[in-house]
């Protein structure tokens, strides 16, 4: 008796605690649209790759810029003759000047490959972004979904368990004056302390949530959000399996990127050819007296004879990336078109389960509790047929949020799978 009377205790601790804590904070009501929005202007993850994106096209300019011309001179700093340093005679036209300035020309448009390849990086990064904003964008509705369905559920908690507190109450007193079996008094204790973990449970869920929901929002810590769902069925919406897969190819950034990344496997494949074709640099020099006369001038030209390395490995390995990167794509683009047909049949599904016919039944069954707890405290029905229906009419409130959550999720998989929205949440 102890032992129960303090987890009673206990719970009744966490609930008071837990209503306490949200009345001392602030309730940030929001609807899909707005979580959106802040979550677009603020979230950590995306301006970090944004910066990313930014870099890579600094990368574009580098690409184009020529390479600098190389300076070199050459000055005597010691005379052995007259062992003196910096020495020059009388009519200083003993002492030794040399300078050289030349300049690398790249040949066979490497510049422009390389300006290329720089173009594609910078297309995946911001395909990478695309993808990052996709995957940030299907986690927040998933948990804009799943907290609003909690929230929910812990109101149906929160009613069974106000019911069941009475009743155990009004079975107390009857029990204390020998009117009801101690088995009957145990029977409702028990069914009153297993409403209790699932009450906690529930509040373990939605705590995690609203953890991970004012993250990606960058909401204050202290405020507790909560989700504006619009559950209204969405009829007459055009779903043709064919046109989403081409909007998909269009628009799924991860499809995009594996594209951008297959072209920048050729453009690398065109630069490394290019890459074998040796650079000329061309220079001018000036020798005041090492040469066979006195102030030389010289036209320089040189390049490298391409006799062993012909950059032959890096061609090799260039073209076994094209080909790794030509059957990524096609793999990408198949299951890019399974994800479109799976998440139109799934949405397809629940949509069909989804009717207004639910709301009606919702309340009938709402108020068909209220007359199952007057009868039974009436005696009309007995214990057995009370918890029955007690179990089963919590059971079906939740399996009818969770086919409401069901639904909102299915909006999410086929907007994720498309790459944009089809369906607003």
């Amino acid at each position: 008796m102890c032992l129960r009377y303090a987890v009673t205790a206990l719970f009744l601790l966490f609930i008071t605690s837990t209503y306490q804590a949200n009345a001392q904070t602030d309730t940030l009501r929001l609807n899909f649209q707005d979580a959106e929005k802040r979550f677009l202007e603020s979230n950590f993850d995306l301006l970090a790759q944004k910066y990313n994106v930014e870099s890579a096209k600094a990368l574009i300019e580098q690409a184009r810029l020529w390479d600098n011309p190389t300076l070199s001179t050459d000055q005597n700093i010691y005379d052995s003759g007259s062992k003196k340093f910096f020495y020059h005679n009388s009519s200083r036209q003993l002492g030794q000047v040399f300078v050289q300035l030349s300049q690398v020309f790249t040949t066979a448009g490497k510049r422009g490959k390389q300006v290329k390849v720089a173009q594609d990086n910078a297309k995946v990064q911001e395909a990478e972004f695309n993808d990052l904003m996709r995957n940030l964008r299907y986690n927040l509705q998933l948990d804009f979904g799943q907290l609003a369905t909690l929230i929910d559920q812990a109101q149906v908690y929160q009613n069974e368990i106000t019911s069941a507190t009475s009743l155990v109450s009004s079975i107390q007193k009857s029990y204390d004056a020998g009117n009801t079996s101690m088995k009957d008094l145990i029977r409702l204790k028990a069914l009153l302390f297993g409403l209790q973990n699932d009450m906690i449970e529930n509040s373990r869920q939605i705590n995690d949530l609203q953890t991970e929901l004012k993250t990606l929002i960058q909401a204050n810590e202290m405020s507790f959000v909560k989700p504006v769902i619009n559950d209204t069925p969405k009829n007459n919406i055009d779903l043709n399996v064919a046109a989403l897969i081409d909007r998909a190819l269009a628009n799924r950034a991860d499809y995009l990127s594996n594209q951008y990344q297959l072209a920048s496997a050729q453009h690398n494949l065109e630069l490394q050819k290019a890459l074998a074709a040796p650079d000329i640099t061309i220079g001018a020099s000036y020798d005041k007296n090492s040469s066979y006369a006195q102030n030389y001038y010289g036209l320089q030209i040189g390049l490298p004879l391409p006799f062993f390395n012909r950059n032959q490995g890096n061609i090799k390995s260039a073209k076994y990336s094209l080909m790794s990167q030509e059957n990524t794509v096609k793999s990408n683009e198949s299951k890019l078109k399974n994800d479109v047909v799976a998440a139109v049949n799934q949405y397809k599904l629940n949509q069909q389960l989804f009717t207004t016919q639910q709301t009606e039944f919702n309340q009938q069954y709402d108020t068909l509790f209220k007359a199952m707890m007057k009868s039974f405290k009436e005696r009309q029905i007995s214990l057995v047929e009370f918890v029955d229906f007690f179990d089963s009419y919590k059971d079906t409130k939740l399996k009818i949020l969770q086919q409401q959550y069901n639904l909102q999720k299915s909006i999410a998989d086929l907007n994720f799978a498309v790459g944009e929205p089809v369906i607003k949440p």
